[in-house]
């Protein structure tokens, strides 16, 4: 990846302080930017996913959007996911939990959707890394799929915990009894 090289990201936010946080990311330089109920889509490079993850103070999470399609079968789903380029973000041995949700959309087993996700994201990388099974052992990236009125959105968490619990507790005391 060349280092300069802009990526899709999505901001999540709470409904309602999408004007806030797109202030936000003017703020910090991302003019060309689009917004939908609870996130906030731009573009950035490295460097702009580490000054976003530590200057947004209104955002979630900032998440890499690997990409959206239709899907309105499983095979679709299993289809559309496994053309994204996951090799570009998870090493061979990478642990990728899937996280789901389903709003309006025929596919609505949130179970079965991860599975599917899962499985189209290790045919992916068995085929690329040209192994017979990825061993989950290496560092974790968390993966999201969003479905909302049958359009798929795949995601890769780079936030880890909250953007709202930074610094949330640092220290603390024992409780008086």
């Amino acid at each position: 990846m060349v280092e300069s090289e802009k990526i899709n990201l999505i901001a999540t936010t709470a409904f309602g302080l999408e004007a806030v946080t797109a202030r936000e990311l003017e703020w910090l330089g991302y003019t060309e930017r689009s917004t939908e109920n609870g996130r906030i889509y731009f573009s950035a490079d490295i460097e702009g996913i580490c000054k976003c993850n530590m200057w947004l103070r209104t955002a979630n999470r900032l998440c890499i959007n690997m990409g959206q399609f239709k899907a309105l079968t499983f095979d679709e789903l299993f289809e559309g996911t496994k053309a994204l380029p996951w090799e570009r973000w998870l090493t061979e041995n990478a642990e990728f939990p899937v996280d789901g949700k389903s709003v309006k959309s025929k596919l609505f087993s949130i179970s079965d959707c991860q599975a599917i996700v899962k499985k189209a994201i290790a045919e992916r990388l068995k085929k690329v890394y040209k192994v017979d099974w990825i061993n989950e052992t290496g560092p974790k990236y968390k993966i999201e799929v969003s479905l909302l009125n049958d359009v798929a959105t795949l995601s890769i968490d780079t936030s880890g915990h909250g953007l709202h619990k930074r610094g949330y507790r640092e220290e603390v005391g024992e409780a008086p009894l």
